[in-house]
């Protein structure tokens, strides 16, 4: 059974904690890996000005920026940031799983949850935050 590394735990424990719930499930039948929690402002920051850009908010307006963080970036293993279909079947089962939980979540790949996964202006596939 896959688990996750302290780093990993570490930045799961700056998440709500129906987000920790969520990806303690997940973590049960898909291997994956844990890159942000919460984000500091210098975190937020650099991310909004990086070229290109890798995040759409400025501090303190995103999900990663609350304390709990109400967002969590993860990765399907082994990683390959270049393998989208990848990124969409986990996020299928990260969402199923939620769901299955009662938590709503909202993944970058998909911002509006139409399903439509070509009507994004900015993709971020590692991307989940609570929909509440």
């Amino acid at each position: 059974m896959p688990s996750y590394s302290k780093k990993s735990k570490a930045i799961l424990a700056t998440c709500d904690e129906r987000i920790q719930r969520v990806f303690n499930e997940v973590i049960k039948h898909f291997d994956c890996t844990i890159t942000c929690g919460h984000r500091t402002k210098e975190e937020q920051d650099a991310l909004y000005y990086a070229t290109p850009r890798r995040t759409q908010v400025k501090w303190p307006n995103g999900k990663h920026n609350t304390k709990p963080s109400q967002a969590i970036d993860a990765v399907p293993c082994p990683v390959d940031w270049d393998d989208r279909e990848r990124f969409t079947y986990f996020a299928g089962f990260v969402v199923a799983t939620a769901l299955s939980m009662g938590i709503r979540l909202r993944w970058g790949g998909d911002w509006d949850g139409d399903t439509e996964l070509d009507d994004n202006k900015f993709d971020d596939l590692p991307h989940f935050e609570l929909d509440d």
